[in-house]
């Protein structure tokens, strides 16, 4: 099974209301895809990458989940367009 085979397999497991999961291929390799299902404006296209070796791993359904998870969260918390931390933020 090709490496991006084995994502948009491991992938498949996976559904979520608001958000659409697909693997890509880039220059530098595979890498998870996310995006809301609905356009909002100003909401982009998530991109990680994915290192072949973790791809291989026979671990890879465990530690994919972890990574996904993680890369949700990112991706949310990128969608902030505003918050305490910011230097120019008015309440």
């Amino acid at each position: 099974m090709l490496p991006i085979d084995r994502v948009r397999s491991e992938l498949a497991r996976y559904e979520h209301l608001l958000l659409a999961f697909d693997a890509g291929e880039s220059p530098s390799g595979i890498e998870l895809v996310i995006r809301l299902k609905a356009d909002v404006p100003g909401a982009h296209v998530y991109r990680a990458p994915l290192h072949p070796r973790d791809i291989a791993h026979p671990q890879f359904p465990w530690t994919f989940q972890k990574y996904l998870y993680d890369c949700l969260h990112d991706y949310l918390c990128e969608m902030f367009v505003r918050n305490p931390q910011q230097l120019d933020a008015q309440p």
